[in-house]
């Protein structure tokens, strides 16, 4: 089945709103010198790298986001965390630094309209006309992520969202750390296997099971949540795939650290890939709680997509990576 050329229901730009609010960007704070005091390598998982099948020639995606050709890529030995960085964790690396995020020195986010309250669906700004599920709500951002009656006190084991990629560089910067390439997180979300869709094989659900945090229903107005959620699930929800990383599909797109390019798996190298060529946007992988089959069908391993790097939502957080 392949899906029409559509924009991605998880990655409303910054762009798209702008034109519908007022508001500019206060000055970007500079990452704080002051270094977190935990060693790069703790808590993350050392993969040893190799030769694996990158891509897909699957017709069972969007051949607009250049998913393939496939090809025989090798990356370098590397480390990667096994899930992705919670509000817990950014909340340590705001308090230590006094870092500021994008969305709110922009003040406002992306919030999905069905968790948006209605008593701050009255102070919507707009709502972009190609995604008219995203609402642009004022004071939206990481630990607000419904707006300003909204908070994470429950959440801490949740990934971080409305997290924007300078955001996700920030917090690297930080801790020692840096994003993944994209060649490295696919290397990782297939964990071993060759050629599977998915982090644990071809079936979206063995047995029945459910084994990722995606859309429930029709999108986008109703979602059963079948799977257990309806937004963010903890970052080890589900089994973790053959390497121990857990929500490589599902839950919250992950930023990497490639510019993105449908000409991708043509325009770099079969050893350790990366794409430095500015394009406006940047890459993410993984998909989210709100993919769906009927519209998103992003949650596989080879899947791609992409946003600007000031861009935040409601589904879109990261995971790091290290290399000695």
């Amino acid at each position: 089945m392949e899906h029409p050329v559509v924009k991605a229901c998880c990655a409303a730009s910054r762009n798209d709103g702008l034109a519908g609010t007022h508001s500019e960007p206060s000055p970007s704070a500079p990452p704080s010198a002051k270094q977190c005091s935990s060693s790069p390598i703790e808590g993350l998982v050392k993969l040893s790298g190799g030769e694996f099948v990158m891509g897909t020639d699957s017709r069972d995606g969007f051949a607009s986001d250049g998913e393939g050709p496939e090809r025989l890529v090798r990356v370098d030995p590397f480390y990667i965390s096994p899930h992705a960085v919670t509000n817990a964790q950014f909340g340590r690396f705001v308090e230590e630094t006094g870092y500021v995020t994008e969305a709110e020195r922009f003040g406002w986010s992306y919030v999905f309209h069905l968790f948006v309250s209605e008593e701050t669906k009255r102070e919507v700004v707009s709502v972009p006309q190609a995604t008219p599920w995203w609402y642009i709500v004022n004071g939206a951002y990481w630990a607000k992520p419904e707006g300003q009656d909204s908070d994470i006190r429950d959440r801490m084991d949740h990934p971080v969202v409305h997290v924007s990629w300078h955001d996700a560089e920030a917090y690297c910067s930080w801790s020692g750390q840096r994003l993944p390439t994209e060649a490295e997180w696919e290397y990782a979300a297939r964990g071993g296997l060759e050629r599977k869709t998915y982090p644990w094989g071809d079936l979206l659900k063995p047995d029945g099971e459910h084994r990722c945090n995606i859309w429930q229903g029709k999108f986008p107005v109703k979602n059963n949540a079948s799977d257990g959620y309806e937004g963010t699930a903890p970052v080890d929800a589900y089994k973790p795939n053959g390497y121990g990383l857990y929500n490589m599909a599902g839950n919250v797109w992950e930023w990497c650290a490639d510019w993105f390019t449908p000409a991708y798996h043509r325009a770099t190298p079969n050893v350790n890939p990366r794409f430095d060529q500015p394009t406006g946007k940047r890459s993410m992988r993984g998909g989210s709680y709100l993919c769906h089959r009927s519209y998103c069908n992003r949650y596989r391993v080879a899947a791609r997509s992409s946003n600007t790097p000031d861009s935040s939502t409601g589904n879109s957080g990261f995971r790091v990576a290290y290399s000695e």
